[in-house]
């Protein structure tokens, strides 16, 4: 069994290793904001939790797996938040390409200034 749980932790970390890979790559290669949002975060995200299960199953020590959760619940409120925020301000900047956005929501906040009252 202890064999089995060390080949297991070894797959998840080369899978979570290639995961964290796949998404610096497309943070290089992707041109448009929405795209770079999206490598950085999903399977960056992904890639994390397989390696802290990985290290949990190779510890096989429960103040192991009480430091991970934290740690794993930071970084799932953490990604998307700053994602969202990056994602806001490239919209605001202008750096988004408006016209191929299927539905804008920002718009009417955009011809309003921040703080105006309407």
């Amino acid at each position: 069994m202890t064999a089995f749980l060390d080949i297991l932790s070894l797959a998840l970390i080369l899978a979570g290793a290639v995961l964290c890979l796949t998404a610096a790559i497309g943070l290089l290669r992707f041109r448009d904001v929405p795209s770079r949002l999206h490598a950085a975060t999903k399977p960056q995200v992904l890639g994390f939790l397989l390696i802290a299960l990985a290290v949990a199953l190779s510890l096989r020590s429960w103040p192991v797996v009480a430091f991970l959760v934290p740690v794993v619940l930071i970084q799932l409120a953490t990604a998307p938040l700053a994602a969202h925020i990056v994602g806001r301000q490239a919209y605001r900047n202008g750096t988004i390409d408006r016209p191929g956005l299927v539905v804008d929501d920002l718009d009417e906040s955009r011809r309003t200034p921040p703080g105006s009252g309407g």
